[in-house]
């Protein structure tokens, strides 16, 4: 059994079980840490840097998913500090690729866009590289488009870490990294595709969606694809 330690968060005692991360101890706790690539039950790569703590307030600040827990450790979540390094990224984010809210299947729906409100982002100061990406409509029921695409990862591991088809990776670096099918082949001819379609319900924007859907109607169902993944996690474990 995983041995009990006491670490402090915001300046409270809060319980934790040696092994697990920041974020799992935070969340047990009732503290919201933002973050858009971790999702219940896949391994966390820390890939959106949203969910960065401040560490035994030394400034240091280090990603809390993955992260493990120390006994004695002082956490801060919430800060001007954060809250400023968390803008930062949410805007380069918007301001990296074409993210038209308005004319979105995923508008009302989205992660990124939820998350831009709750950390108050009306405007952004960063200029707007308006990247000309494709749109795969190859796949017979689903679509994915590299407009909308934030490189969270969570396609990737779903599918490799849950269904076990592995058809997702990343290529490439930096701003020309983009999420492919097999040996970057059209979608629609990955001979390792099952159409499950986790890897379009784990994604939180409209990057990947279902065809036939218009503005707005592309709601995401994630509950059950983290619940599956939970629980194979729980059988290899």
């Amino acid at each position: 059994m995983p041995k009990k330690i006491t670490i402090r968060i915001d300046g409270e005692l809060a319980p934790a079980l040696e092994g697990t991360t920041i974020l799992e101890a935070a969340r047990d706790a009732g503290r919201r840490i933002p973050s858009l690539c971790h999702m219940e039950g896949l391994q966390d790569v820390g890939a959106c840097r949203l969910c960065v703590v401040d560490l035994n307030g030394s400034g240091r600040l280090v990603p809390a998913c993955t992260t493990p827990v120390q006994e004695g450790m002082t956490v801060v979540t919430n800060s001007p500090k954060l809250t400023a390094y968390r803008r930062m990224i949410v805007e380069l984010l918007l301001a990296e690729r074409n993210h038209v809210c308005s004319v979105c299947v995923s508008n009302g729906h989205c992660e990124l866009q939820s998350l831009a409100t709750q950390l108050g982002i009306s405007s952004v100061r960063f200029r707007y590289r308006y990247p000309k990406l494709p749109v795969d409509l190859s796949q017979e029921r689903y679509v994915i488009d590299h407009n909308r695409c934030i490189l969270c990862s969570r396609c990737v591991r779903v599918c490799a870490e849950v269904e076990g088809a592995h058809v997702w990776d990343v290529m490439a670096r930096g701003i020309h990294s983009r999420v492919i099918a097999e040996m970057a082949s059209p979608w629609g001819e990955a001979s390792t595709c099952t159409s499950c379609g986790k890897c379009v319900q784990a994604c939180p924007t409209g990057a990947m969606a279902e065809k036939g859907r218009a503005v707005e109607e592309m709601v995401k169902r994630s509950s059950p694809v983290s619940g599956a993944a939970s629980r194979k996690k729980g059988a290899v474990a």
